[in-house]
Formats: structure tokens, C-alpha cells, sequence
């Protein structure tokens, strides 16, 4: 499979609502054959919230309770020094993901009855990562050059750590960049130049080898993102159909290059979850992509380059939630490939 034969296979954000790993996990690899994601459940734990996940290893990290932040201390230099030689030598081995910050990507590791086509996992993109750890001011550390630059190098190996893991399950990968602050570049809250947000990831991507892709729930300048080596763009297509619209000689190119977009078109919101249908979801999914087929690229080809996934993760959900959304995404996903390509 390459990564542009995808016509509309299902796959999801990551987090989920449960506090049991193993029930998380039976509901992703009941509906999500094809390319499974292990979960994340901040409310099994604090450690296993976006940020606090991937903290181990952060030179001068503190976590007290519901609590994050960088203090450096006697021994921050020393692992600083640690950080940037693991980086160096590309030894990723040095920060892994323990069980106790990722129980739903172990659970998903022990199941021994899977045969996906890819796997999928995901890291905190830098700029939210940087934007929700503080340093002893109460700054966020995007603004600090040190802190900053070794937070992001830090991602770039646990990602590289995440993938390696991920290929005992499968050799094809996915590793999503998850990004919500993107949604706030251009503003007074994220004043970073157009090099600046693109520098930092690359810097994640060049720790992942598979497909790699970029996650933003909310509006946000999706050239950018397609300007950088990312294959994937996900966003909100359920919410922000149009906000992609406006970007059709970018996304033209994008799909030129082999990129695709996984279509956020199942909503995580709990009213719209129980009207939608698996039908109403395909017309309104149709609806966006036709936009692009009457600017010059064709439907067909589109497809071949789209997989559909929920609006955003499910970590703050009901478990009711939880389910529904990963059937409807399955019960889509049958309905587009019957239609459109491969079933």
C-alpha cells in the first residue's frame, strides 16, 4: 500500500474516554481494522494528558498532581547535556514512553490477533507542547529559545522512539503531529514567523521515517503546513469544511506530491453524533470535496488521497460517545469505498 491508496479508510485522533485501557482498545480494533491507533486516556491519569505524555526525560520537568512545569535545578545542565547527545547519536531508546504514560499503546502492542494495513500513532505537536509547560516565571517555554528548542528535540525522539515501537504491530506507520495550537497563528497568542512555526516541525518530522501527519481541530493557515515534508493533513472537515476551500492551489500541489487529507467529517459533539447518519455524513463529505473537483482536481483523484476520520479526539466524551463516533466512522468509510473505489 502506498500512501496515496487510501479511498476514505477509517482511522481516529487518539484520545478516548476510558479509564481501563483495555476497553479502549477493543473498541478501536473492533471498528478500526485497517489502521488501528492506540489511545490516550487523561482521565485514567494526569500523566497521560497531551503535554504531561510525552514529559518524561524534559530536562527540569516538576509534575505535582494536575500540575507541569520546568524548574532547572543542580542536575538540569547535566540533563540537557544527556538530551542533546541522545539527539545527536539519534539514541531514542534513551526516552521511551513508559506504561504508566501510555497504557493504551502498550495494551494495543499485546494484542497478537492483528493484521492492519498501517498503524497509527501521535505526539503533541511542539507548538502546544511549548505553549502548556511553564518555566518558573509562569512563562509558557515557547519563549524561552533553551527550553523550547530542547522540548522540541525531545519530541522528535520520542517520536522516533513511538514509531520503532509501533512497528511490532506493523511495519507501515502513521505518527500524527496533533497541533490544536496552530489554530491560533496570525494572533497575538502564537507571534511566531512563518520559518519559526515550519522550523519546529520539521524538526519533529525528522524523526519519523513512515507517514507523518498534522492534526488541527480548529481554523488555521493550512499552506503552511502543506509547505512543510508533512503527508498527512487532518482538520475538522465537519465544523471547517471551508476553511480548506480557500487553499485549493496549495492542496493541488499537496496531492501532487503524493500528500493526502484525512477528512475530520464524523463530529464529536454528542447532539450531532446521535442525528447524523453514516448517509447524511457521505453527502455533506461530497459536498466538500466537490468544491475542489470544479477547480481542476478530480474527485477520483481526491479520493485516492483522502482518509476520514472523527472531528477531533473523543478524551472528553461519554463512553457512549466513544463508541458511536469509531461505528458511524466504520459504517462511512464502507459506504464511501462501495461508491467510490475499492469494496
Amino acid at each position: 500500500m502506498t500512501k496515496t491508496d487510501f479511498y476514505f479508510l477509517p482511522t481516529m485522533i487518539g484520545s478516548m474516554p476510558h479509564t481501563d485501557p483495555k476497553a479502549a482498545v477493543d473498541i478501536i480494533t473492533h471498528y478500526l481494522r485497517d489502521i488501528p491507533v492506540w489511545p490516550q486516556l487523561p482521565r485514567r491519569s494526569y500523566l497521560e494528558g497531551m503535554s504531561a505524555q510525552f514529559s518524561q526525560g524534559l530536562p527540569g520537568v516538576n509534575i505535582n498532581q494536575d500540575k507541569m512545569w520546568i524548574e532547572p535545578n543542580s542536575g538540569f545542565e547535566g540533563e540537557l547535556e544527556s538530551l542533546y547527545q541522545a539527539y545527536l547519536d539519534n539514541d531514542f531508546n534513551k526516552f521511551p514512553i513508559g506504561v504508566e504514560y501510555a497504557a493504551g499503546l502498550y495494551e494495543l502492542a499485546s494484542r497478537s490477533n492483528l493484521s492492519p494495513k498501517l498503524v497509527k500513532g501521535h505526539i503533541t505537536g511542539p507548538l502546544t507542547y511549548c505553549m502548556s509547560i511553564k518555566d518558573p516565571s509562569g512563562k509558557d517555554i515557547l519563549y524561552d529559545e533553551v527550553l523550547s528548542d530542547a522540548a522540541t528535540k525531545l519530541l522528535k525522539l520520542k517520536a522516533s522512539w513511538q514509531e520503532h515501537f509501533l512497528k511490532k504491530i506493523c511495519r507501515n506507520t502513521i505518527i500524527f503531529v496533533d497541533e490544536p495550537a496552530m489554530s491560533a497563528y496570525g494572533s497575538a497568542y502564537l507571534p511566531l514567523s512563518r520559518e519559526q512555526v515550519t522550523g519546529m516541525f520539521e524538526e519533529v518530522f525528522s524523526g519519523i521515517s513512515g507517514l507523518k501527519g498534522v492534526h488541527c481541530c480548529g481554523n488555521t493557515d493550512w499552506s503552511i503546513l502543506m509547505d512543510t515534508s508533512v503527508d498527512i493533513i487532518n482538520f475538522d472537515t465537519y465544523s471547517y469544511a471551508d476553511s480548506l476551500a480557500i487553499y485549493t492551489d496549495a492542496l493541488q500541489a499537496f496531492i501532487k506530491r503524493g500528500g493526502a487529507v484525512a477528512w475530520g467529517i464524523v463530529p464529536t459533539d454528542e447532539k450531532a453524533l446521535k442525528e447524523e447518519t453514516a448517509a447524511s455524513l457521505k453527502d455533506r463529505l461530497e459536498a466538500a470535496m466537490s468544491h475542489f473537483d470544479s477547480k481542476g482536481l478530480p474527485f477520483a483523484e481526491l479520493a485516492r488521497h483522502s482518509l476520514i476520520t472523527p472531528a477531533c479526539g473523543l478524551g472528553l466524551k461519554s463512553l457512549d460517545a466513544a463508541e458511536r463516533a469509531p461505528e458511524l466512522l466504520a459504517e462511512l468509510s464502507a459506504l464511501l469505498r462501495r461508491k467510490h473505489g475499492t469494496v
